[in-house]
């Protein structure tokens, strides 16, 4: 799967989201909307992490979908 699949169906994939990443609010996820830097920002936001992690861990969740 590609990110454009996930941006495309981004309210089906919410839920997977927030089950990987449980610090993320539902608000954060409706600001996010599917673009994956808006989310990097987010993860490295409440969790402290590099970007580069926060890429990574995208990438990992996203090979698993």
């Amino acid at each position: 799967m590609n990110w454009n699949q996930v941006e495309g169906n981004w309210e089906q994939f919410k839920g997977s989201v927030q089950k990987n990443w449980g610090k993320l609010t539902g608000d954060d996820l409706d600001v996010i909307r599917g673009n994956r830097k808006q989310l990097a920002g987010k993860l490295q936001e409440r969790y402290g992490t590099a970007q580069e992690d926060a890429e990574r861990d995208i990438d990992t969740w996203l090979s698993r979908h």
